[in-house]
């Protein structure tokens, strides 16, 4: 599997799809791959996952979300993919041109930039097919790189200004 084959598969339609349609979009894209292909794929979607555990990157979420656990980042993380390459690479880069994105899907009418279980779609399907796990791949360091954000308001208006103007607090 080809980094642009992996990118035409994650990529999600638009911008307002909720996490189960862009799961289950993601779910019949993957279903006619072979077990070689998922596996291919579950190691790029590591790849970028470890690729965007940076600090500077749970900095820009957090202005956004307010998120504090792993778990969440994670989710975070697995939406960034979902947004495609050129959003990906771009915010990657430039956390803070987050908030360039000209559109959140929204619970409860609050940005929600998640995607629960959108990493495990793959190894699921696996394991469905074969009744064995998928090769473990790590998808990042004990900590994530970089320096820890300053989460105090007069820091994260100077890290992350366009965030801060989009999204006040």
């Amino acid at each position: 599997m080809t980094e642009q084959e992996f990118w035409q598969l994650v990529t999600r339609a638009s911008l307002n799809q909720s996490d189960t349609e862009i799961t289950a979009q993601l779910q019949a894209r993957l279903a006619p791959l072979s077990d070689e292909q998922l596996a291919a794929f579950d190691k790029h979607f590591a790849i970028q996952m470890r690729r965007s555990y940076q600090w500077s990157v749970w900095g820009a979420a957090y202005v956004v979300t307010g998120l504090d656990t792993e778990y969440a980042f994670a989710e975070f993380r697995s939406y960034l993919i979902s947004l495609g390459k050129d959003w990906f690479e771009q915010i990657v880069l430039n956390p803070d041109a987050l908030a360039l994105v000209p559109e959140f899907p929204l619970m409860d009418e609050y940005p929600y930039p998640f995607l629960q279980e959108y990493d495990l779609v793959a190894g699921q399907l696996y394991e469905n097919r074969t009744d064995h796990e998928l090769p473990f791949v790590s998808s990042g360091q004990s900590s994530p790189a970089g320096k820890k954000f300053d989460d105090r308001p007069k820091s994260l208006k100077k890290t992350y200004p366009q965030l801060a103007e989009r999204f006040p607090f």
